[in-house]
């Protein structure tokens, strides 16, 4: 049996138009991609069905596999041996369902779905149980001794790494660019040590820059110049309010588990717009961020996961589409990461003109409002309406220019931009991409009331 949990926020065979290309984010891989896009013909399925909870079919393949996928969640199941998650089978109900929905008609489901479901239902309860408890009378004693040895740890840890950047400002940055990657793993692992996970990932990021472009000593100087901040900011956290000092001990390396953040984080409602995903390589696995936006709130989030040792993220969403949602945030300043605590009604395609800002001038000045109250931000949602894609044939650079003629760079991709510029056909479009102080990678537009993912 192979299960996977993803977040499609709920399917309407009719109702919710389903694209290929939002059913392709789900698969683990291009090759079964391909498969399921083959898999996605009637004649390969029977006992086809849906009703208000879950979707399903038997799909011949070397055997017969059964195939279910619940509504809410989209977690899928298939009774196939497969390790890929999801699977082929899976993908192949998907991708048939996006394309031919009256293939699926509405009925009563089978008893190998109707007992699925119920396993599912006494699970999910079985884990909001176990939540509960474990924020429930806490063992103050022992945690408080815990805390303390680890306050101890990250303070010799801080003390170490403060007199490694002195030594590497009073040396002189130029020789770092003949220093091998151990140099800085060296660093990284003893802040891992220090149980100060935070702190190890950002002098690994230091170790991308020495060379990497012309400017990178001022690149570097002003990344050793927050990590600095920020180790000062952990040596005096009672001068910050509340708010700042969780942003400063999440950064260091402390961290909060969902019932946590469940109990503590502040709750918002929204109707939230699912507009695409980074991903980036982090120690030993791939980190994914998934942008939403508040369309009653304005407010810019992300939800962060990760995926180790080659294994599939354990969620997907319904990119390029828009669904009521209960988000709870991470404590900090100026919120950002998120968590879902509770969903409503279905997700239905994005097609009104983008939220956002006339041009970069406004973009860049909400920017540096936020890095005034979190200096150590280092993502940023980008909403630009009426934007113009522009490749520079003689830099062979890419541009987004906005209706004053202000333009940001887009970030180097393997493919470039061309779909963007496609899309386009020069004419203005209204683009989501993600800013991170330097370039704009991009995440979808809109054209004539449809949302294409980028």
């Amino acid at each position: 049996m192979v299960e996977q949990k993803n977040f499609f926020g709920g399917i309407a065979l009719v109702e919710l138009h389903i694209t290929t290309d939002q059913v392709s984010q789900m698969a683990p891989d291009a090759s079964a991609a391909k498969a399921g896009k083959k898999l996605a013909l009637e004649k390969f399925w029977s006992n086809l069905g849906y009703n208000g909870q879950a979707i399903w079919g038997e799909c011949q393949g070397s055997s017969l596999y059964q195939v279910r996928v619940e509504r809410s969640t989209f977690t899928t199941q298939c009774s196939c041996p497969s390790r890929k998650l999801p699977c082929k089978h899976s993908l192949g109900l998907l991708f048939l369902a996006a394309s031919i929905p009256t293939a699926l008609p509405e009925s009563e489901p089978l008893e190998w779905v109707s007992s699925w479901l119920s396993k599912r239902e006494a699970q999910q309860k079985r884990q909001e149980t176990r939540a509960s408890k474990s924020t429930q009378q806490p063992d103050e004693g022992k945690q408080k001794k815990t805390i303390e040895k680890r306050e101890e740890k990250i303070q010799q840890g801080i003390n170490q790494l403060d007199l490694w950047l002195n030594d590497l400002i009073r040396n002189g940055l130029g020789s770092l660019e003949a220093q091998p990657s151990s140099f800085w793993e060296h660093q990284a692992a003893q802040m891992v040590d220090a149980q100060a996970a935070g702190l190890a990932n950002r002098i690994r990021a230091l170790a991308a820059i020495p060379n990497a472009s012309k400017n990178w000593t001022s690149k570097l100087l002003a990344q050793m110049g927050k990590l600095a901040l920020l180790i000062e900011a952990y040596q005096h956290q009672e001068r910050f309010a509340a708010e700042a000092q969780e942003n400063i001990r999440q950064l260091v390396g402390w961290t909060l588990k969902e019932p946590e953040v469940l109990e503590r984080g502040t709750h918002i409602t929204d109707d939230w717009l699912f507009l695409g995903q980074t991903r980036e390589a982090v120690e030993r696995g791939r980190a994914q961020r998934t942008w939403l936006y508040g369309t009653a709130t304005g407010h810019a989030t992300f939800v962060l996961q990760f995926s180790y040792m080659g294994a599939p993220f354990g969620e997907n969403y319904p990119l390029g589409t828009h669904q009521s949602a209960e988000l709870v945030y991470w404590p900090g300043v100026v919120p950002q990461r998120a968590l879902f605590a509770q969903r409503h009604g279905l997700g239905q395609p994005i097609q009104e003109k983008l939220p956002g800002v006339a041009d970069f001038e406004n973009f860049l000045e909400g920017v540096a409002q936020q890095l005034a109250r979190n200096p150590w931000q280092e993502r940023f949602l980008c909403l630009i309406q009426n934007s113009l894609p522009i490749y520079d044939q003689e830099s062979k650079t890419w541009w987004v220019r906005d209706q004053k003629g202000q333009a940001l760079p887009l970030a180097r991709t393997q493919d470039e931009h061309w779909k963007l510029l496609a899309l386009s056909g020069g004419h203005t479009l209204d683009l989501a991409a993600e800013w991170n102080g330097e370039t704009l990678m991009p995440l979808g537009v809109l054209i004539d009331h449809s949302y294409h993912l980028l």
